[in-house]
């Protein structure tokens, strides 16, 4: 479909999806955080530019609209998404021979704010387990949904897309299909084992009439849940067990990796279960790990 909202950019911002669709093969989420950054350059050239033509954007419209960026107080690392963005679509544009040459040969990306994620302690996750009334249906589904997150370190992409054939719970495994369609075996505990094998057998069969059949985790209609359902479920959960931390459903992804960590996991390991190509990705949770090492030190020592 066309894109309308940019004026000139429509078709060049259209082909451009359907390439990363078709030929790169890229998520949805992926196509739709690239549409939201060049929508957002395109607007600048049209308001800004004269909606000057591509092939007249230089290094210098392009540094103008990051400082344009930081005077909005965006991130540093909202910034460096843009430039990403930016670079994939004019590397796109010069191969397809719409650029006489590539504007971001010459820009270079911000160095990376280094902002470590929240991470739970575990006294912190038991308080957050102990939420859902699992004497209802949906507070049984919640109370299995948070075991399988902090068991698995699933992304929450991967916990709503969970279905019943991707569960070996017999052998305490689980599969899932997770970044670049990457298919990984994950190991699952007992007690979150325990805690499916009563909300498959208690809760789901109750939930909405028109089920979706192959689907774990449904919502009160009986359809699959939302990636921001469980967003706004989790939100309600900390708040209720009194955690003042900033806390979201990735939350618990780190909280699973810094705890296995700190319990002696190796990092390869982590890396496997996390489903991260680079090992680079999975290292942050060491600095995670050496911070809280210090914080316990300080409280503890005598002479800190």
């Amino acid at each position: 479909m066309a894109e309308t909202s940019v004026g000139p950019y429509s078709d060049q911002l259209a082909d451009y999806l359907h390439y990363v669709t078709v030929e790169r093969g890229l998520s949805a989420n992926t196509r739709a955080s690239y549409r939201q950054d060049l929508v957002q350059f395109f607007n600048y050239l049209i308001k800004e530019k004269d909606s000057c033509p591509l092939k007249d954007v230089d290094r210098f419209t392009i540094l103008d609209f990051l400082k344009v960026l930081e005077g909005q107080g965006k991130s540093r690392n909202t910034v460096i998404h843009m430039v990403s963005s930016l670079r994939k679509f004019f590397q796109y544009a010069f191969n397809n021979q719409l650029l006489d040459k590539n504007p971001m040969d010459q820009v270079d990306p911000p160095k990376k704010a280094q902002s470590l994620p929240a991470v739970l302690t575990v006294s912190e996750v038991d308080a957050l387990l102990a939420v859902p009334d699992t004497n209802t249906p949906l507070g049984l589904r919640n109370r299995t949904m948070l075991e399988v997150m902090y068991a698995t370190g699933l992304r929450v992409t991967e916990l709503v897309n969970l279905k019943l054939d991707d569960l070996h719970l017999e052998i305490g495994l689980i599969q899932t299909l997770g970044k670049g369609d990457k298919e990984r075996i994950i190991p699952i505990g007992d007690v979150a084992v325990k805690w499916l094998k009563r909300y498959l057998q208690e809760s789901r069969p109750f939930l909405g009439k028109q089920q979706q059949a192959d689907v774990i985790f449904l919502n009160d209609h009986g359809r699959k849940l939302t990636r921001q359902g469980v967003w706004k479920l989790i939100k309600q959960m900390v708040q209720r067990a009194g955690i003042t931390k900033d806390v979201s459903p990735h939350t618990l992804r780190h909280s699973f990796a810094t705890h296995i960590l700190e319990n002696g996991a190796d990092l390869r390991i982590v890396q496997e279960l996390l489903g991260h190509s680079d090992i680079s990705t999975t290292q942050i949770y060491t600095h995670i790990s050496d911070k809280r090492l210090t914080e316990v030190y300080e409280k503890t020592h005598p002479r800190a």
